[in-house]
């Protein structure tokens, strides 16, 4: 496999989500990198689906912290929070981390302050998990 067509290998965050998508109207969640990667996803999920959600939500990111800087005038603005709504239901993102986000898809009508309050459990518990675990073995560095 040569370095073009190897895929990322990260921890699977899926079980940070387990405790959303047992919310009411909850469809779908994800655990999505900065640079567009996923890190985890609801089952029903398909990989393509996730894959695409996963670079879309990060562009998106992306372009949240480039407007709030531009309407704000402060160049490190903080992105706290994306929420979009569709016929469809609502998407809700925020970030997770370390160049990490979360996202979850809802039906329309989810009680969206729920949902939030939730995310950011999710969100606190994920931060808990990595500080707390125990660092990698990465061999022998001679």
């Amino acid at each position: 496999m040569n370095s073009t067509t190897r895929r990322r290998v990260t921890e699977d965050k899926s079980w940070v989500l387990t405790p959303l998508l047992d919310l009411p109207h909850v469809h779908h969640a994800a655990v999505i990198s900065g640079d567009g990667f996923i890190e985890g996803s609801s089952p029903g999920l398909k990989r393509e689906s996730a894959e695409g959600v996963a670079a879309m939500m990060s562009a998106l990111q992306g372009a949240g912290r480039a407007v709030t800087a531009a309407f704000s005038g402060l160049p490190d603005a903080t992105l706290r929070q994306t929420v979009i709504e569709s016929e469809e239901g609502w998407v809700f993102a925020i970030p997770a981390g370390e160049n990490t986000c979360l996202a979850v898809f809802a039906g329309p009508e989810v009680n969206m302050g729920v949902v939030a309050h939730h995310m950011q459990i999710q969100v606190t518990t994920l931060g808990t998990k990595v500080m707390n675990s125990p660092a990698r073995d990465l061999g022998n560095p001679a």
